[in-house]
């Protein structure tokens, strides 16, 4: 390539370099080949390669093709897989509850009814009568938290909170704050399955921890069909399964608590119907009558909680 020294002299008005005469000039540029001569690269503007939008456009088809066969190859599994049974349930009794309960946790232990409100400055833990929705006994969190899930331990209640990353141990009976819990993360719902606190937080990921020391032991994701399933909600542990409440969905989930698979899905999308509550007014709330074999669920701010019994079948009944 014949190059342009930054040495050679040019006359003041333009022309050829001094000492080049114009027929040297002429027969050079008859002889050479168009390709031999590069044209001079302006000062301060470096020659961009050629090869970056070839590249660019190869990586960028190679990514939308990686895509696409992905979503392939997810939907080819979604069609192996088995689908999720949808089960029906049966409405047994209906019962009144605070429509200014903005409920997140719900639970039932030796014949009493539990509940832990949410929102800032509203927040609260309460022993409800069951046949009146009457507060029976209550004691409020300070404005500073939120309150979530709770369960029993012992003799005593556990209650998490959303974002201040810190659980409340009260005595089961008087309501006495024993000691409180740091953890991190967020805390949505919380149950035990005799051994272990499990947590949810709102991801696809349920939490173990130590009741006696809060110390996380274990985790699981939760999958619905082979894909991770979030917004996982209140938890309620059942007969060796995990009932979950979605957030935002009338479903709840029967969860695998050795795979973390969603066995079944409850729709309750018909039990308070939606037009006759805001968009945050969800279902909400699952408890467990161990010794009675009795199902309670409820929602935030809902007028009612309700006994159901869940059949397997999916056309849905109510007695």
């Amino acid at each position: 390539m014949t190059t342009f020294p930054s040495t050679t002299q040019w006359p003041e008005r333009g022309g050829r370099p001094a000492g080049i005469s114009a027929g040297f000039a002429r027969r050079s540029r008859r002889h050479r080949s168009p390709s031999a001569v590069e044209p001079p690269v302006a000062a301060g503007r470096p020659q961009r390669p050629r090869w970056k939008w070839p590249l660019a456009v190869g990586l960028l088809l190679l990514m939308m093709g990686g895509a696409i066969w992905g979503l392939t190859l997810a939907q080819r599994q979604d069609r192996r897989l088995p689908e999720v049974p949808a089960l029906g349930y049966r409405l047994v009794n209906t019962f009144p509850h605070d429509p200014e309960a903005f409920c997140q946790g719900l639970l039932f232990v030796d014949g009493e009814l539990y509940e832990s409100t949410g929102l800032y400055g509203r927040s609260s833990l309460r022993r409800v009568d069951l046949e009146t929705g009457r507060v029976l006994q209550r004691v409020d969190l300070d404005r500073r938290f939120f309150g979530e899930g709770i369960t029993a331990w012992n003799d005593e209640i556990i209650q998490l909170t959303w974002r201040e990353q810190v659980a409340f141990v009260y005595d089961r009976t008087t309501f006495a704050h024993r000691r409180s819990f740091r953890y991190s993360g967020e805390g949505w719902g919380l149950t035990n399955d005799g051994e272990r606190l499990i947590v949810s937080d709102g991801s696809s990921t349920l939490r173990f921890f130590d009741p006696a020391t809060f110390r996380l032991i274990g985790r699981l994701t939760v999958r619905d069909r082979g894909r991770p399933l979030r917004n996982i909600n209140e938890l309620q542990y059942v007969r060796g399964e995990l009932l979950a409440n979605i957030f935002h969905s009338e479903r709840i989930a029967r969860l695998c608590l050795t795979t973390g698979d969603v066995t079944a899905w409850i729709d309750l999308s018909d039990l308070y119907p939606r037009h006759l509550r805001t968009h945050e007014e969800v279902l909400n709330g699952i408890a467990y009558d161990e010794e009675n074999d009795r199902l309670f669920v409820t929602g935030k701010n809902w007028p009612h909680l309700y006994e159901i019994r869940i059949i397997e079948e999916r056309e849905k009944t109510k007695e």
